[in-house]
């Protein structure tokens, strides 16, 4: 039997004080929606240093920052001691630095943008407070896969194309691979007091069957995907800004 209660996620550090703040930014999933932003700015063909920068920083505040705040206000997933209030109070500067932002890149580049930004502005709100319809697999999958690289894309090019909306079909699928192993890692480390039995192997052979052992392949996946992800993002936007 395994009853030791784990930690509420693999990258999520002892509570209290600080380490509840850095808990709260999810980073390896934050790292993984910022690459798929540079996976649409490496698309385009002119990316400038101040855009890949500018837009990045509204996607870190807008999913780093208000998105889990949002999402820790709903619930307390992460079990952070961090006060209501000051979580309501990082999710609105948050995204009104994030909006901002974007309305400044759209004052440089296209108004056309600033669909982008109240699409994202909503999407942050009605996905991590549940609204009806926003909080399911498809709603994961295209919020957090396939938007931010289109808004990347277009940011830089102006335009869409049919290369980035493959782009953007493939985030939506690497996303919902994200959604599928992280449901029953939440559930092992959260939801389940205890695990307990064995495994019978063809040679006759036992294994113990026990939560770490349950946890330890798709969390693996889970941290490979993101830096894998993040890696390829980095790469196509310093291939275009070499």
């Amino acid at each position: 039997m395994s009853d030791a209660r784990p930690r509420p996620a693999f990258y999520a550090l002892p509570a209290g004080g600080l380490r509840d703040y850095v808990t709260l930014l999810h980073l390896p999933y934050t790292a993984w929606c910022l690459g798929t932003v540079a996976i649409g700015l490496g698309l385009a063909q002119q990316p400038t240093w101040a855009l890949v920068g500018k837009t990045l920083a509204a996607f870190a505040l807008a999913v780093g920052v208000a998105a889990h705040a949002l999402d820790e206000l709903k619930g307390r997933p992460l079990g952070t001691a961090i006060p209501g209030g000051v979580l309501v109070a990082l999710a609105v500067v948050s995204l009104a630095g994030a909006c901002a932002l974007g309305v400044w890149v759209a004052a440089a580049t296209t108004l056309w943008l600033l669909a982008f930004v109240a699409v994202g502005g909503f999407l942050v709100v009605a996905y991590n407070l549940e609204l009806p319809g926003f909080h399911n697999d498809l709603a994961f999958a295209l919020a957090w896969g396939a938007f931010p690289v289109l808004t990347g894309f277009f940011a830089a090019a102006e335009t869409l194309s049919a290369g980035a909306l493959v782009a953007a079909a493939a985030a939506a699928l690497l996303a919902h691979a994200q959604r599928l192993l992280s449901t029953d890692v939440r559930r092992l480390r959260r939801r389940v007091a205890a695990v307990q039995g064995e495994l019978e192997l063809a040679d006759g052979s036992r294994e113990p069957l026990t939560r770490e052992a349950l946890l330890r392949v798709p969390e693996r996946a889970l941290r490979t995907l993101a830096l894998g992800v993040t890696a390829l993002g980095a790469a196509l936007v310093l291939a275009r800004l070499a």
